[in-house]
């Protein structure tokens, strides 16, 4: 490919002397097991995102599971969420043993749409479940305020969005809990699996750090039957490096997405808004198209990466075909119509030119 959906070489080629010395000293230092890189990650992230308590684990999904468990979500219990995102997001409602309830998404911003919660509340419904897709906040004010109103509680997927911030506050700080990914293609990615739960409560919060680490709050003393989900020293390492050029990072993918925006904007194609009250970190910069399949073998016989995150939405994936399921015509068209073009960003000025000229190309 002449231009590929994210450069990881490129990336680590510009960190590289910084993170091979500091994963050295960590092999010396052989404290691999919640050793203190994962302890310094943990507060600095704490410190960036305006947390009391950021806990490491081994992955996204691992962190929608105990954020969930974390925040009392049980069986018999409904949680509002996104039929619009990666499986994970409802996997871990299904892990604990509730039911996720899909609503609609907006077209512009491909999040929960907050309007059509309500209609969806049961007795049974204990949470609210956004999902900050592609690096865009969900309308968190509108969600919290009706989770207050209807004393529910609200777990934020974050796994897309770390750096972002919805009117001031990260994303992550704003309900009961956040989840996070540390995929390598993720803004902030380590080189392997990793992932981390948010919260402010201490209650919540310590519960998390037991669930992580086999149910213990001291070693050989176990409270609760837990999860071995912790985050890697070596990821850790990783991590701490990278945490320090995250608003860098985010900032370049926002100049790659505008880049896009202006050459494309008298194509006929739906471009990302970018809106003013909070920040888009751009994980994914996605189209709407008609014709997309079509679109994106033109695409692809350019040289040029693209891909399609979701074809299928989750209340018609198979794995939840077993209760029924009601018609979210937005959440549908976006599948059918949604393509993600390459940004990362290391991108330069004629690679964009180069993904821009084979969309148009393939117009």
């Amino acid at each position: 490919m002449k231009v590929p959906m994210v450069d990881l070489k490129g990336q680590y080629q510009a960190l590289k002397a910084e993170i091979d010395d500091a994963l050295l000293g960590a092999l010396a230092e052989t404290r691999f097991i919640l050793g203190p890189n994962v302890q310094e990650f943990e507060r600095e992230a704490a410190d960036y995102l305006g947390v009391a308590h950021a806990i490491g684990c081994a992955n996204g999904t691992d962190a929608l599971h105990l954020a969930l468990l974390g925040a009392g979500i049980g069986p018999g219990d409904e949680v509002i969420t996104s039929p619009f995102t990666f499986i994970a997001t409802a996997e871990a409602i299904r892990y604990v043993g509730a039911t996720p309830v899909f609503v609609d998404i907006r077209s512009d911003s491909f999040n929960l749409d907050p309007e059509l919660i309500e209609a969806a509340l049961s007795k049974r419904t204990r949470a609210i479940l956004p999902v900050h897709l592609f690096g865009q906040p969900a309308d968190m004010d509108e969600i919290m305020s009706l989770a207050a109103a209807r004393d529910l509680l609200v777990i934020e997927d974050c796994a897309q969005s770390f750096g972002s911030r919805y009117r001031g506050r990260a994303t992550g700080a704003i309900g009961a809990a956040g989840a996070f990914s540390f995929f390598p293609s993720k803004n902030l990615g380590c080189y392997g699996d990793g992932g981390m739960v948010t919260c402010n409560d201490d209650e919540i919060g310590a519960r998390i750090r037991m669930l992580r680490n086999h149910g213990s709050s001291r070693q050989y003393y176990h409270d609760v039957i837990g999860y071995n989900s912790r985050l890697d020293e070596l990821q850790a390492v990783i991590l701490r490096i990278k945490l320090g050029h995250i608003d860098e990072y985010n900032r370049r993918r926002n100049a790659v997405a505008r880049g896009y925006n202006e050459r494309l904007a008298s194509s006929g194609i739906t471009t990302p808004s970018i809106p003013e009250d909070r920040d888009h970190v751009f994980h994914q910069y996605t189209l709407l198209l008609d014709e997309r399949d079509a679109h994106r073998e033109a695409i692809l016989a350019h040289e040029v990466a693209c891909a399609i995150y979701y074809p299928v939405p989750l209340h018609r994936q198979q794995a939840f075909a077993d209760f029924d399921q009601p018609e979210l015509p937005v959440a549908e068209a976006c599948a059918e119509r949604c393509l993600s073009l390459p940004i990362f960003p290391e991108m330069t000025e004629q690679q964009i030119d180069l993904v821009c000229e084979a969309v148009l190309g393939a117009a």
